[in-house]
């Protein structure tokens, strides 16, 4: 495992908090819309924020919207965001974390990574998993 990085989601408003953080903070700030995503989301969706991270030396936090229509609620809207370093790393980790909890995405090829997946364990945690693709050269 690499990093251990806060993940929290918004109902529309992302943007808005992730430039507040940033300013409160002093962090750059890098925020894709889902309308610069690669993919078809529905209209709603295209002023809502994809992913959103903030960051300030080794420090970061990152954050996203829901998609419209999906359950939010406030309060439980934060997981924990894993970053590993190999296949090995992400599918054992996942495996592990997965015992007893509930898989909420299994692992798989995104735009973004080689392998993501999420899952909410046994003791309702909310977990992210993410072994990014090779840096092209």
């Amino acid at each position: 495992m690499k990093d251990i990085t806060a993940y929290l989601t918004f109902n529309g408003n992302c943007g808005e908090a992730m430039k507040f953080y940033a300013k409160c903070l002093g962090a750059e700030l890098f925020i894709m819309p889902f309308s610069e995503a690669p993919g078809d989301f529905p209209k709603e969706a295209k002023d809502r924020i994809i992913h959103a991270r903030l960051a300030k030396g080794a420090t970061a936090l990152m954050a996203s919207d829901t998609m419209p229509g999906m359950p939010f609620q406030q309060g439980n809207n934060f997981s924990v965001a894993l970053g590993c370093e190999s296949l090995q790393d992400i599918e054992r980790l996942f495996a592990a974390f997965s015992e007893k909890g509930k898989v909420t995405m299994p692992l798989q090829e995104t735009f973004w990574a080689a392998r993501f997946g999420m899952l909410t364990d046994q003791f309702g945690i909310n977990w992210m998993f993410n072994f990014d693709k090779p840096k092209q050269q």
